[in-house]
């Protein structure tokens, strides 16, 4: 078998393997190759399905904006925004809060110390076309654009943005890129990893490079592994993104004595448009199928009740665990209902026409009879649970008659008097027409992988608990850093860290030869 020799090869070709891949070239690699086992259309990984949303360490307003597009200094939409700086603290604090105190410190630590120079370097580098994140992010409350919740930037056109501009730059800087070629096997030389064999056009194709980074993402694509790792029932949650995570570099770096790690029974898993496809996310609508307007209303399962605190954190706190909370009801959907005080405050992009199947009533008895034709199972429950908490709402507006709703802050507006409370945002559900959607768990990326070290991002074995030579990880398939759930944004921006530490770190090993 010919050998066909390379600097790096990277095996994914999403916005983490990108990133390595373009690092790797700039820090000296002269033939950097990027593999991946998708068709050309399917370019991007899952990084072409997100919203774009990078989370940094900033010092507020004027940090950012030399670096967005949809602001200008001293324009007069700039002197109307309010954004509090977040700190290395906030982040830390964040993802370990979220992650009960799980995460890896070192990790956290390299994520959150490095993402600031991660977005600068996709700036000035990639020239990913970032934004502030106005229709995510912030509301408009008293003329004053609020944002919340830690995390600001966006990019133009979501990830499809994202996904243009590497592509972009890769063929710029002459990075080779082969699609429909699966990694199927590392090629090994005294215990380091010097290429891998791969399949391309049918035929097996020796690829010989001192450093190989892995950055193919989870196993969420997979019906077998989610069961096999996340439990029963997972089989029917539907897959927000690209159809080919099925866990092929978890096996790579198996078969090469890579150590596992971190939290293998959960993932990323969000509120998703029930009638979305089972096994693929759509290429055109992507995140649009994201139904994360719960904040604003309430949740109701298919025996009308409850099931979370809907006002429990900001969104981009709580919408990658929901997907689990609603997988566990009846039926593994639930709808999300709003009354006509808050219908428009729901992003056109999730929930425009055409975009979503909506119920709209002009009374919650005629929205119960509609929902009961599309598996609502007790319509007597749903309308107690509403009235329950219609109720709560009141007795606790004629305790505290100085509470005020706002959107973009916790505004302690509360039903603590329930069992279940809506911690924050709790307007009763009264004012004609009512509207309903119905959705269902969404997998985004799994949280078990490859153990790294943080400095280098190298595949750690193991049987020494040391780098394995000439193996790097970046993206989903790195375990450790999250577990349970995420700070929305955090996931491409440690794909960014990771990738470009990975990059850095092949073309070292590159120019020893």
């Amino acid at each position: 078998m010919a050998t066909t020799n390379f600097d790096c090869i990277v095996v994914g070709s999403g916005n983490a393997g990108s990133c390595a891949a373009l690092a790797a070239k700039d820090s000296g690699c002269s033939r950097v190759l990027i593999l991946d086992k998708c068709p050309p259309d399917w370019v991007g990984g899952n990084g072409y399905f997100t919203a774009g949303a990078h989370r940094t360490v900033h010092g507020g307003l004027a940090d950012l904006l030399p670096i967005v597009r949809n602001v200008s200094p001293g324009s007069d939409l700039a002197s109307t925004i309010d954004m509090d700086p977040y700190t290395a603290e906030d982040f830390t604090g964040d993802i370990m809060r979220l992650g009960g105190g799980r995460s890896d410190p070192g990790l956290v630590k390299t994520l959150v110390e490095n993402s600031r120079d991660a977005v600068q370097w996709l700036h000035d580098r990639v020239r990913t076309p970032f934004t502030f994140s106005f229709n995510r992010q912030a509301y408009l409350v008293d003329g004053r654009q609020k944002f919340w919740g830690g995390m600001v930037l966006s990019t133009d056109n979501g990830g499809k943005g994202v996904i243009d501009a590497h592509q972009k730059a890769l063929n710029e800087a002459g990075v080779e890129i082969w699609f429909d070629t699966p990694a199927i096997e590392f090629i090994l030389e005294e215990e380091a990893i010097v290429g891998v064999v791969a399949r391309r056009d049918g035929q097996a194709v020796r690829l010989a490079a001192p450093a190989v980074v892995l950055a193919s993402g989870g196993y969420e694509s997979s019906r077998e592994m989610r069961g096999k790792y996340l439990g029963p029932g997972w089989e029917r949650a539907k897959v927000r993104g690209t159809p080919y995570n099925t866990g092929d570099g978890l096996a790579l770096a198996r078969s090469v004595g890579a150590k596992l790690t971190g939290d293998f029974a959960g993932c990323h898993s969000t509120c998703w448009d029930f009638d979305a496809a089972a096994d693929t996310g759509d290429r055109l609508l992507s995140n649009q199928y994201t139904k994360s307007g719960y904040p604003l209303g309430l949740m109701v399962n298919s025996n009308g009740l409850r099931f979370v605190d809907e006002g429990e954190d900001f969104r981009n706190y709580t919408y990658a665990k929901f997907g689990r909370e609603i997988m566990n009801q009846p039926g593994g959907c639930a709808w999300q209902v709003w009354d006509s005080k808050t219908t428009s405050w729901l992003r056109d992009e999730e929930y425009g026409d055409g975009v979503v199947r909506k119920v709209w009533a002009n009374t919650l008895e005629e929205l119960a009879e509609t929902l009961a034709e599309d598996g609502l199972q007790d319509k007597a429950q749903f309308l107690d649970t509403i009235h329950t908490y219609n109720l709560a709402v009141d007795a606790f507006v004629q305790q505290h008659p100085t509470t005020k709703w706002d959107p973009a802050v916790k505004d302690d507006l509360s039903t603590h008097s329930l069992p279940l409370p809506k911690s924050n945002w709790a307007l009763p559900i009264t004012s004609p027409p009512f509207l309903a959607v119905k959705v269902t768990c969404g997998i985004t990326f799994t949280f078990g992988g490859l153990a790294i070290d943080p400095d280098t991002a190298g595949v750690l074995s193991e049987e020494t608990g040391k780098p394995i030579t000439g193996l790097f990880c970046t993206g989903e398939l790195v375990g450790g850093l999250f577990y349970g759930n995420y700070p929305g944004g955090s996931g491409l921006t440690a794909g960014a860290v990771f990738g470009i530490k990975a990059g850095r770190e092949a073309a070292k090993l590159a120019r020893r030869l």
